[in-house]
């Protein structure tokens, strides 16, 4: 087993940044690769930005150039940098993580707010 707990969400203007992190613990060792997704009311959760265990990274056409995915082996943990926020970015962010096996992780959420 897994456990992601994410943190860093809030209220932000349109135009600021606001940063995510998502620890993670237990069964760690087989996590090859490490992500973001958003769901935002009414709509299904979408992939927002991944992060392989080489350090491999991908985004979704929408945050390319705005967002920021890092992690930090040693402490476990994941990163969003998220610039430039739009008020579409509104959202809940999870955090996930898939294992070697396909074993795929989810964390509680951290609500993120853009306002105009």
């Amino acid at each position: 087993q897994v456990q992601l707990v994410e943190s860093g969400g809030g209220l932000v203007q349109a135009g600021g940044s606001l940063r995510l992190s998502c620890a993670a613990s237990g069964n760690i060792f087989n996590i090859y690769v490490m992500g973001w997704y958003s769901q935002a009311p009414g709509k299904q959760r979408e992939l927002v930005a991944l992060i392989s265990s080489g350090g491999r990274t991908n985004y979704a056409d929408s945050v390319e150039g705005r967002f920021t995915i890092s992690r930090d082996n040693a402490k476990n943990t994941v990163y969003l940098q998220m610039d430039s926020l739009k008020p579409e970015d509104t959202a809940v962010y999870y955090c996930n993580a898939l294992q070697i096996g396909g074993s795929r992780y989810w964390g509680q959420g951290t609500q993120v707010t853009v306002s105009a």
